[in-house]
């Protein structure tokens, strides 16, 4: 860890040029004590870094001084800069690693496109915090230690013990055999199995985890992407699951999308609203999620969901009255 901590303050000194410690210690998450100890290392061992003092001090390298790292070309490099300015490696508390391996890849690029890709990457936005309409983004928090021990446990092919809050259930303790991680729209999730059953586990429910010593039952290979279209169909397949023929305006779509469980088919309706198949967690969930859209949106099957619609519309309607 201090070797690629090292690495990251030569590139920092490298990339932005005299920085005060606390600057560094910021930016490297440690202590200023820490960059002082780093500094006299990576003075040892012969890189060119010296401190300047007065008000404006701070410690910088000589010029001229470069590291070399080779291999990427323009797009290469602009590719993964874009991919850095998303939010999915929080997800998997990956964050300060790609911070560091962000530096690394500016550093990569030849001296006259360093500036350009650098500035091109900032001309692309990858899922910010907000839509058009100023929704916020849901974003799902994981306890750092317990993403670490989960993180581990999949890549050493370990049980894994979670500390695991079901949907109405008192927390427990649970020993997994951990596949895989999965994330989509901004939830992340475990793949795993228990007693040799499939098991699929939300990472924001986990509040503490620990790495096992013991070998997890799992195979060699892995092919997550087929394993999470089969969870999936399993998911929808669910016994209280209802599937849902609507017509909804188009420019209301996203908003309907947001609250169903999946999107079996969807096409444009001649009169410029959009016919949707969807599938909800039951009669109740479909029922609120038509209602938020008011007439922007209509249910044409099932019956049942027109008929509840109705009662509820004519319910409010009663409750109003005739105006005076």
């Amino acid at each position: 860890m201090r070797a690629d901590r090292l690495v990251s303050l030569v590139l920092l000194l490298r990339q932005r040029g005299r920085l005060t410690a606390d600057t560094l210690a910021g930016e490297l998450g440690v202590s200023t004590r820490t960059v002082l100890r780093d500094i006299e290392a990576l003075s040892a061992s012969g890189v060119p870094v010296y401190a300047e003092r007065g008000r404006h001090g701070g410690f910088a390298l000589l010029p001229g001084f470069r590291t070399e790292l080779t291999g990427l070309n323009h797009d290469e490099a602009l590719a993964l800069l874009t991919a850095g300015s998303g939010r999915g490696e929080q997800m998997f508390g990956l964050g300060s690693a790609l911070a560091a391996a962000m530096r690394k890849v500016v550093d990569a690029l030849p001296e006259g496109h360093r500036a350009v890709t650098s500035d091109a990457a900032r001309r692309f936005l990858v899922d910010p915090e907000s839509d058009l309409l100023s929704r916020r983004l849901s974003t799902e928090d994981v306890p750092e230690s317990a993403m670490v021990e989960v993180r581990r446990a999949v890549l050493a092919g370990h049980k894994l013990r979670i500390h695991y809050a079901a949907t109405d259930q008192t927390p427990q303790w649970r020993t997994v055999d951990p596949i895989g991680l999965v994330t989509v729209r901004d939830r992340g999730y475990l793949l795993a199995t228990r007693y040799g059953e499939d098991r699929t586990y939300r990472l924001s429910r986990i509040s503490a985890a620990e790495e096992l010593p013991e070998t997890a039952e799992r195979p060699n290979g892995v092919d997550l992407n087929r394993i999470w279209r089969e969870r999936s169909a399993r998911f929808l397949s669910g016994s209280d699951h209802i599937t849902v023929q609507v017509r909804v305006v188009a420019a209301r779509r996203e908003e309907l999308l947001d609250t169903a469980l999946a999107v079996r088919a969807e096409e444009p309706a001649a009169d410029g609203w959009l016919r949707l198949e969807l599938t909800f967690q039951d009669s109740r969930h479909a029922e609120w999620a038509l209602w938020q859209l008011g007439t922007d949106a209509e249910a044409l099957s099932p019956p049942s969901l027109r008929t509840s619609l109705r009662e509820r519309a004519t319910a409010v309607a009663d409750r109003y009255g005739d105006p005076a």
